[in-house]
């Protein structure tokens, strides 16, 4: 027989397909079924003289006793692995630190920039105390009524939650509670108040959690340093300061028992709004102080009701639309602090007196006006957000988004400024159609061919469509987005008109970028952070404005308050720009002089129509009475009325700027100045109302205005 090359010297059982073996193997049922011999149950050996063929087997009682056994282990192991879990899980979700901290943010006190108090925000949170330096009168007060085996129990107590529960079926509801001091130190610092057994389960955790980490002592600190006492006031300290002008340690019997009686209602017994019920929940807790052994009678009967202190007149306020606006700011100076903490504001109480005034007395039925005065660097120093705070704290200088109308008309021609163009550019003033839209005159009036200065001096909407059109739509809104506008601006033609809603507050600061030179400017209500920081600076987001567009957007709004925002001209320097709206819905007046920018907007809180509402009325009367006031002006010199206006408005339009120039240097004149204009209008063929009668002879002047001479404004010196 030739060796196999592949053969690897193993042994190989080869049977042909019929071979039987001789010796036959026993079957799997054979190995299963057979009876074990008679051996040792110990050995794993069967006995007998098999010589160890069959295989060991183990016996069937080992098996359900390995069964049990391996049940026990996996239970004791996961029981293990639970209490693992739930001791990392209280660790993250109840750090012992939280409840030395206040259930609620401290109070922080807001002052005005002189550090006149003007308003409080936040709870009153008393500084922590030490349970063992209390007199035993105070702790046994809280003990008697809220949780008399405080000393003896792990952190629930059976017998309390049973004797609540007695007293609760008997009268039919819940009437008592069965928590402890313990449990509630976890809800206040740990666990909100909603009502639901998951809630009650981690409450009693951490209890156990409180119990285990912390002495009875540390527990009672805590919940004395945390607990509410009405009126905002956390913490026995603060309560205690707040109600009778005295420490903790000071308390005397009755004072303790009435704050102890406070726990269970707060806000309804508060003494300064419920003395009387006060006084009765005192006697409970005096009786319960008998009852647990704290007191004897004769002591309790010596017990008197007890005075609290009266509300003082110099609370200050807790609500006002400049407090409300500036509180996150004011946070995050006053930073993560336990205690009360006061933060500095930019605001002036005169200017804020006067805004108010004027706002009270502008005469608005049923409108409503919110107004914004700040520094050219964006410190805010008056806010009126609606005509009555307690009516409505909604914050219309800030929250309400409406459409500006033609104060929208600044990032148009701003835009052109920056595109090349000057004031004394000049387009057509005449009906145009961009895009199957065809924007028109509120007037009805056009003049053809006009200067910028004068189509934004006579606020002309069709200019501005063309002006918004030759620039382009997203330069003008690249412009709006640097002098820091961040509401949305739809990408159509129709925003030089002032569809896109913006707030009061932004609109505002973006004229204050004109008036400081720089964009954009950032209002804000707490003092420093004046300027941009360095990586804003780097970064292009603070940037100084040209000088030369600078002084010709200034000309512009120069030139607007003497037109249709004439009733906010004042004797010095004024810049501004008037808006409305359609149907009068908003009408605005934004305009800065001197060291102030101020904005002011009237309309309807459901943008209803405000018939023969516009920006050159209230909102520039407004304007000028607050700015009058604020600037300190003594001398008033009161607007031109509309009415008087109108024929010589007529003229101008009809005529041209050569006419309308002559006109307005006669009324800016003596009254032989306005004689010759009227004179020099006969001649021209165009007949106006009679003037009124001379006081005295005068003489005549000959004209001596060159022909060509444009309607401008005086030269302001920029």
């Amino acid at each position: 027989m030739r060796p196999d090359p592949f053969d690897n010297g193993r042994v190989r059982y080869n049977h042909a397909p019929g071979d039987t073996p001789a010796t036959p193997l026993p079957s799997f049922g054979d190995w299963h079924d057979a009876a074990p011999p008679p051996s040792d149950p110990y050995s794993g050996r069967s006995g007998g003289g098999g010589g160890g063929d069959e295989p060991p087997r183990r016996p069937r009682w080992r098996f359900a006793g390995a069964g049990v056994g391996g049940w026990i282990v996996r239970g004791i192991a996961a029981v293990i692995v639970l209490f693992v879990v739930a001791v990392v899980w209280l660790a993250v979700t109840a750090p012992l630190s939280r409840s030395l901290k206040p259930p609620t943010p401290p109070s922080i006190t807001l002052t005005a920039a002189d550090g006149t108090p003007i308003a409080r925000r936040g709870a009153i949170i008393g500084a922590p105390v030490d349970a063992a330096t209390l007199p035993p009168h105070v702790r046994e007060a809280f003990i008697a009524i809220e949780d008399r085996r405080f000393y003896s129990h792990w952190g629930i107590d059976p017998r309390g939650i049973a004797r609540a529960a007695w007293a609760n079926v008997g009268s039919g509801g819940v009437r008592q509670g069965g928590s402890t001091i313990t449990q509630q130190l976890a809800k206040n610092a740990f666990l909100d108040s909603d009502r639901t057994a998951a809630r009650k389960i981690r409450e009693v955790m951490i209890a156990f959690w409180l119990e285990a980490w912390l002495t009875k002592d540390e527990i009672l600190s805590r919940y004395l340093s945390n607990v509410y006492f009405g009126d905002n006031v956390y913490g026995i300290t603060a309560a205690s300061k707040h109600y009778f002008g005295r420490t903790p340690q000071k308390l005397n019997i009755g004072q303790a028992a009435m704050l102890a009686g406070l726990v269970k209602a707060p806000s309804r017994l508060a003494p300064t709004g419920n003395l009387k019920g006060a006084r009765a929940r005192q006697a409970v807790v005096v009786g319960a102080m008998v009852d647990a052994g704290f007191l004897t009678q004769r002591e309790a009967d010596r017990v008197q009701p007890q005075r609290v202190l009266a509300d003082r007149p110099e609370t200050l306020p807790t609500g006002t639309y400049f407090a409300d606006w500036v509180l996150p700011s004011a946070r995050e100076v006053a930073g993560d602090a336990g205690a009360d903490a006061t933060v500095r504001t930019t605001l002036d109480r005169t200017m804020q007196a006067t805004a108010e005034r004027v706002v009270r007395q502008a005469g608005l039925r049923q409108a409503q006006a919110a107004l914004v005065a700040m520094k050219p660097d964006g410190e805010v120093v008056a806010m009126v957000g609606g005509r009555d705070y307690r009516a409505s704290p909604f914050n219309r200088a800030v929250q309400a988004r409406r459409q500006p109308g033609s104060t929208f008309k600044l990032f148009v021609y701003l835009a052109a400024l920056r595109a090349g163009l000057h004031p004394d550019t000049v387009r057509d003033d005449s009906p145009v159609e961009i895009a199957g839209w065809k924007p028109k005159n509120d007037d009805g009036r056009y003049l053809g061919p006009i200067t910028l200065q004068r189509a934004f001096a006579r606020s002309s909407n069709v200019v501005a469509a063309r002006l918004t059109q030759e620039v382009g739509v997203r330069n003008v809104i690249k412009t709006a987005r640097d002098l820091g506008i961040t509401t949305p601006i739809p990408n159509e033609a129709t925003i030089g008109l002032g569809t896109a809603e913006v707030s009061l507050l932004e609109l505002t600061s973006a004229y204050a970028a004109v008036a400081a030179g720089r964009y954009p400017v950032v209002a804000r209500g707490v003092e420093g952070n004046r300027s941009a920081s360095w990586y804003e600076a780097i970064a292009g987001r603070d940037r100084a404005m040209p000088g030369n567009i600078r002084d010709e957007m200034k000309q512009l709004l120069g030139s607007s308050i003497r037109g249709t925002g004439r009733d906010a001209n004042l004797p010095v320097q004024a810049f501004g720009k008037t808006g409305t709206s359609q149907g009068g819905r908003d009408a605005w007046f934004i305009g800065f002089a001197g060291d102030l920018v101020v904005g002011v907007w009237v309309g309807n809180d459901d943008s209803t129509p405000n018939p023969g509402l516009h920006g050159g009325g209230i909102p520039a009367q407004i304007w000028r009475q607050f700015m009058m006031s604020a600037l300190n002006i003594p001398v008033v010199v009161a607007p031109i009325d509309d009415e008087d206006m109108a024929p010589i408005d007529n003229v101008i339009d009809a005529f041209g700027e050569d006419v309308g120039g002559q006109v307005q240097d006669a009324l800016q004149g003596a009254p032989e100045q306005l004689d010759q204009a009227v004179d020099r209008l006969r001649d021209l063929g165009i007949e106006l109302p009679n003037p009124p009668a001379p006081r005295g002879p005068r003489e005549r002047v000959p004209l001596d205005r060159a022909p060509d001479e444009r309607d401008l404004p005086p030269d302001d010196g920029f």
